[in-house]
């Protein structure tokens, strides 16, 4: 994994999951707090957004990944 991924708190409403991450990305050598939802499978926000994530694409993608697995979203 090119990234290390600490989930910081997070609320379950209903089919949603409110997220607070912090990802430190080795790639950039950069630390990145942010706030994530999933609505059903899908996750949001800009740590995971393909145009607005400060991360390395590998480092995003290992993040959707984790995150999937840890809260049981992954896609169907």
């Amino acid at each position: 994994m090119k990234c290390q991924i600490t989930v910081t708190d997070f609320i379950e409403q209903g089919t949603a999951v409110y997220i607070k991450v912090e990802v430190y990305d080795h790639q950039e050598d950069q630390r990145h707090d942010g706030e994530l939802r999933f609505l059903e499978e899908l996750l949001y926000g800009d740590l995971v957004h393909p145009k607005k994530s400060p991360l390395s694409e590998k480092c995003r993608l290992d993040t959707i990944a984790y995150l999937q697995q840890y809260f049981d979203r992954a896609t169907r």
